[in-house]
């Protein structure tokens, strides 16, 4: 089967006020917010999981932790295409 894209996964979430990035394990189990995105390098969702652990969250931030998640995606496409170079 050929590689046709690449696919990434990666959390966000809210501790505190901020909104985080890859969240470790102490961060992921003080979140007021978790989420877990999944895409191809083609800008298509495979899965996309939010829960308010703690409080709800309204679209802003929904958007906010999208677009916070796509750095990560991003950089994780970049590492795996440079993991892939010479061997395709």
């Amino acid at each position: 089967m050929p590689l046709i894209g690449m696919v990434a996964a990666i959390s966000v979430g809210v501790v505190g006020s901020d909104e985080l990035l890859d969240l470790c394990y102490e961060e992921d189990h003080r979140c007021a917010v978790d989420m877990n995105v999944v895409a191809t390098d083609k800008g298509r969702y495979i899965e996309v999981q939010g829960t308010g652990e703690q409080l709800p969250f309204d679209r802003a931030r929904l958007n906010r932790m999208l677009d916070l998640a796509q750095i990560g995606l991003d950089e994780l496409y970049r590492l795996q295409k440079s993991a892939l170079e010479g061997i395709l």
